[in-house]
């Protein structure tokens, strides 16, 4: 009886997969090929190596990015792709790196200081010694209050962090019952474009940053700090650095025409919080201070990364399918899991499919992208050149040609499935496609939508553009634009896994009889100001 009741259980959940695999092809010989070669004989740990302890931080126009990128480009033509090259997409501004950084505490006793300068800042080019200022203002007009006392001062905003203990891990995988919910997610009905009302709301923003507003004030200070010869401003990176993670991101803005931005450093919260509450003493507080920048001005142009595997079918071989990940990331660390671990996986998928010997219908291109960070602006300026300008959405010949386009970048996390960005019609299919990858616990599609990253650029022309479900093991608490995204935080197992499911996502959408369906196509939108 017990027999039974399993084999009958078995037919029951067959039948809707055999069902489904009638409609969509799924050619698992193929799939048996590309699990052997990503899982068995993967390189992913040494592309990502060469990404991230190799060539450093990779800030958008750094030398660190062109090291990575050159990178690239060599090991994807030693691969077998064709075309590799550095791609313009348009005027980006300065580069910057950071060429030397000390901190200490001189008094009232001695303390070596963990820092991190915010990129597009200028250094103060000699070792100081200064004395810190607590600044405590309500508002801009209080700060005219210490006018005249900045100068040769380490510069600290009366704004204490409260430290916060976490009883909760680090590292977490998605619940079968997360994954469940995001599956049963139902699309929300489509509001209407108001674009007075969208230009209303943008005005009300910029008037809540105007004078008054907490950015406002910052930026008086900082021009009031550059003025009178401040030495440096310390930030603490709110709330979340912490237990030795600090958070560090931009400092200003990095335009060709733009001038250098004050020296801001970032520290964990607990040497900023210490710091304040000595000072608030009264008793003096002195900080050696040497931090040396260097701004790259000879070329503002930014550039992606390209590549492709040209496709065989006499028809099909002018249709693309493309995949990519952002190549940019910040400057406190390496940049592994934010996202040298998005372009290894890509980079990996293209090896896997030359290692094999794989011809496909339609030609598979590899994008990475400069500047994301920023604003997603190497894809978008991509899109713009290549497929259709959002702005008016008058479409490029090859706008018709993309069948689709998949990303990674959430952090080192096995994929466990993909967000369907609101397109129903894929629903099918892609249920096809990961059903051979349920044992490496990927299965969920749900019809949510994901920001933060480049499929945002092809979405946002009418383009099939995907991003997948990846576990997010430590991303927000410790590594997302820290100096713990590091090689040592990402996982090659779940590396591993990711580049076998998209290499195997890549095929089958190239050999396809049809692209993949498309949503609606939206209505042209004005461009976003940088």
């Amino acid at each position: 009886m017990r027999k039974f009741v399993q084999h009958s259980l078995l037919l029951a959940l067959a039948s809707p997969i055999m069902a489904m695999a009638q409609t969509e092809p799924v050619d698992q010989a193929v799939i048996n090929r590309i699990r052997k070669e990503g899982l068995e004989n993967s390189k992913v740990m040494d592309i990502v190596f060469n990404l991230t302890d190799m060539s450093g931080p990779r800030l958008a126009n750094s030398p660190g990015y062109s090291r990575a990128a050159n990178y690239a480009i060599n090991t994807l033509k030693s691969f077998g792709v064709e075309k590799a090259e550095l791609d313009a997409w348009g005027e980006f501004g300065k580069g910057w790196e950071l060429e030397k950084s000390y901190m200490a505490m001189t008094a009232p006793y001695y303390r070596p200081i963990m820092i991190y300068p915010k990129t597009w800042t200028a250094g103060n080019k000699k070792m100081q010694s200064a004395e810190v200022l607590v600044i405590s203002a309500k508002d801009s007009a209080d700060l005219m209050k210490y006018s005249g006392q900045l100068k040769g001062k380490v510069i600290m905003m009366d704004q204490l962090v409260t430290y916060k203990q976490s009883f909760k891990a680090d590292a977490v995988r998605y619940t079968d019952e997360e994954l469940a919910k995001m599956e049963a997610a139902t699309m929300a009905p489509p509001r209407p474009v108001d674009t007075a009302a969208q230009r209303r709301q943008m005005q009300a923003m910029q008037q809540q940053r105007g004078p008054g507003g907490a950015a406002r004030m910052m930026a008086i200070l900082k021009e009031m700090a550059k003025a009178e010869g401040a030495v440096a401003l310390l930030s603490s990176g709110g709330t979340r650095s912490h237990d030795g993670t600090v958070f560090a991101q931009g400092g200003g803005a990095y335009k060709g025409t733009d001038p250098e931005n004050f020296l801001d450093i970032a520290l964990g919260i607990e040497d900023f919080n210490s710091i304040l509450r000595i000072a608030k003493t009264g008793t003096p507080v002195k900080l050696d201070v040497d931090v040396k920048t260097k701004f790259h001005t000879k070329d503002l142009q930014g550039y992606n990364v390209i590549g492709e595997i040209p496709g065989t079918d006499p028809v099909l071989k002018n249709e693309i399918v493309m995949i990519g990940a952002h190549l940019d990331s910040w400057q406190a660390g390496t940049g592994a899991t934010d996202n040298a671990s998005g372009s290894a996986v890509m980079m990996e998928v293209m090896r896997i499919l030359k290692a094999l010997n794989i011809s496909t219908k339609r030609t598979i291109r590899i994008g990475l992208w400069s500047a994301e960070e920023q604003g997603l602006w190497g894809s978008r300026g991509y899109v713009k050149k290549t497929f259709a300008d959002p702005a008016d959405m008058n479409l490029l010949p090859e706008h018709e040609k993309l069948s689709g386009y998949y990303n990674i970048d959430n952090g080192t996390g096995k994929i466990r499935g993909i967000y369907l960005q609101g397109n129903e019609a894929c629903r099918n299919i892609f249920k096809a496609w990961l059903m051979p990858f349920k044992d490496l616990g990927a299965h969920a599609v749900t019809i949510n939508n994901t920001g933060g990253t480049d499929h945002q650029s092809f979405d946002g022309v009418g383009l099939p553009g995907f991003q997948f479900i990846q576990d997010p093991i430590e991303y927000d608490t410790r590594t997302h634009h820290s100096n713990m995204d590091v090689y040592d935080h990402l996982i090659e197992d779940d590396l591993k896994q990711m580049a076998t499911i998209v290499a195997s996502f890549v095929y089958h959408t190239a050999q396809r009889d049809a692209k993949l369906p498309r949503k609606a196509l939206p209505a042209a939108r004005p461009a976003v100001r940088r």
